[in-house]
């Protein structure tokens, strides 16, 4: 029987005693980011019917499953190189946000037309190092703002996961020339300890576009077969 690393006690006994990740499993949830979602919509009413949604980093599925019950006909591409439990009707996209291939095949996903809501819960790997990392996320951040300014029709809101550290203040400064008001926000059921936070864009400006924020591209483990087959919304 293999033994388990400290820190992999300590992540078990962490697990235990968070109250979230408790709730998930009772409820036959796919992970605790379920509630951290269904709380940024309780509070800005960011979901509805018939939407056209766009998700970035969705694996394991937690916020995928969320948005399938809330928005009942419409549209969700969910986006990740990670598996995504999904249902039938979702469109997934394996592969990173940024790379031509996977930008492609949401292009293909969405028929080319504009989303109500763009989602981004992307994250980078943690090394350790946290200038390192800061600076992933950083550019994770940028890759979410470019896709809200990529597919959202005019009036259109932006959700995306930030950790507080360097670069977050000149990032904001951005968003707020694109959208009409902006909301930092750390549901409950983040932890307390975490540096994660949330920021709510609502209300795309018509004026602004895609050449305001440069991509960022990272590197590919897409396979473009994996657009056969693709439905469009």
């Amino acid at each position: 029987m293999t033994r388990r690393s400290a820190s992999s006690h300590r992540w078990l006994a962490r697990q235990r005693r968070d109250v979230y990740a408790r709730k998930a499993a009772e409820e036959g949830q796919i992970s605790r980011a379920h509630f951290k979602l269904e709380q940024l919509d309780l509070r800005f009413k960011l979901l509805r019917r018939g939407q056209r949604v766009l998700e970035l980093g969705a694996a394991p599925g937690g916020w995928t499953h969320y948005v399938e019950g809330r928005i009942g006909p419409g549209c969700l591409v969910a986006c990740d190189q990670r598996p995504i439990a999904a249902g039938a009707e979702t469109r997934v996209v394996v592969g990173w946000y940024g790379d031509t291939e996977t930008d492609q095949a949401i292009a293909v996903a969405l028929g080319d037309m504009p989303v109500d809501l763009v989602l981004s819960d992307m994250a980078p790997n943690i090394s350790g190092i946290r200038s390192a990392d800061q600076a992933r996320a950083m550019e994770l951040a940028d890759l979410a703002l470019e896709a809200g300014i990529r597919w959202l029709g005019p009036g259109g809101d932006l959700v995306v996961k930030l950790f507080q550290g360097e670069g977050m203040d000149a990032w904001l400064k951005q968003v707020r020339q694109v959208f009409a008001k902006v909301y930092q926000v750390k549901p409950k059921a983040s932890r307390p300890d975490s540096r994660e936070v949330y920021v709510v864009a609502r209300a795309r400006r018509p004026e602004s576009t895609v050449a305001d924020v440069p991509a960022q591209a990272h590197d590919s483990g897409y396979d473009d077969s994996d657009t056969l087959g693709l439905t469009v919304c």
